[in-house]
């Protein structure tokens, strides 16, 4: 299964607001995400530069990539938009970054 690694970035002041809103991640925004295949989904928290780094396996990804259409999706990024650096359309802005080493 692959992974797929990516970082975002908070605004300032907003560390402990968006770990809040993660462990109160709405039932399903997590079902929609396992229905497309996403597993195993961290995300870590540089505390020096605000920078979100992700890691997740996704089982298909083109099922994956249909998740911006997806209606509890789009609810999601409109209520974390005014925490994070958000492209117009309130998604967040995701910098995907390639893998360079993997240890078993």
């Amino acid at each position: 299964m692959p992974k797929v690694a990516f970082k975002m970035k908070l605004k300032p002041g907003f560390e402990a607001e968006y770990e809040k809103r993660h462990d109160e991640i709405w039932p399903e925004l997590a079902a929609e995400l396992k229905k497309a295949g996403v597993s195993d989904y961290s995300i870590y928290l540089d505390p020096e530069t605000r920078i979100l780094f992700a890691v997740q396996k996704v089982e298909d990804t083109q099922k994956a990539d249909q998740l911006p259409q997806s209606p509890v999706v789009r609810k999601w990024w409109d209520y974390m938009s005014d925490i994070m650096e958000v492209n117009p359309d309130h998604s967040p802005v995701v910098v995907p970054l390639p893998q360079v080493f993997h240890l078993d």
